[in-house]
């Protein structure tokens, strides 16, 4: 199977955070579970640490939010060189209706970076923008849209 860390992160969302299925309580059932699929080892254990990342930056990036709503986003060298511009675009539309803050965007953003793929596409960012909002308190409106973007291809706020 040719995977990378977006793939199992996918999995794992509509596994056991989207469907039906408990979320076991053990890492290691989860990761048997994983390699029984066909998922590599390497890639499962980049995807934890993603994970752990992800919940650790959330807690501090909320504790020290210096962000001003009316902030604009200028983008690095490196960001440009992987995030393409349709990606940043749909950042940028993303934040304008209201479905990403300013610091719900830097995570996805920060997260996006954290990835080793050398390009990412509006697609991969749609999934980040959707793992990062999930556990993400009062924005459950912003998930559901983001959830809806994902699966359906277009925004509620867009009919």
């Amino acid at each position: 199977m040719n995977e990378n860390i977006i793939d199992v992160l996918i999995y794992i969302y509509e596994t056991y955070m989207d469907g039906e299925k408990q979320l076991p309580s053990d890492q290691v059932l989860i990761e048997e579970h994983l390699l029984k699929v066909g998922f590599h080892e390497g890639e499962i254990n980049k995807a934890f640490d993603w994970l752990d990342e992800l919940a650790w930056r959330q807690g501090s990036l909320h504790e020290n939010s210096d962000f001003s709503q009316a902030s604009m986003r200028l983008y690095s060298d490196e960001e440009v060189q992987r995030i393409d511009m349709e990606s940043r675009g749909l950042l940028l539309f993303l934040e304008q209706n209201g479905i990403l803050d300013p610091l719900s965007r830097e995570l996805v953003i920060e997260r996006a970076m954290a990835l080793e793929n050398p390009e990412l596409d509006s697609d991969d960012i749609q999934w980040i923008a959707l793992l990062v909002l999930l556990n993400q308190p009062g924005q459950e409106a912003a998930f559901t849209v983001m959830q809806n973007l994902v699966y359906d291809g277009a925004p509620d706020l867009l009919h």
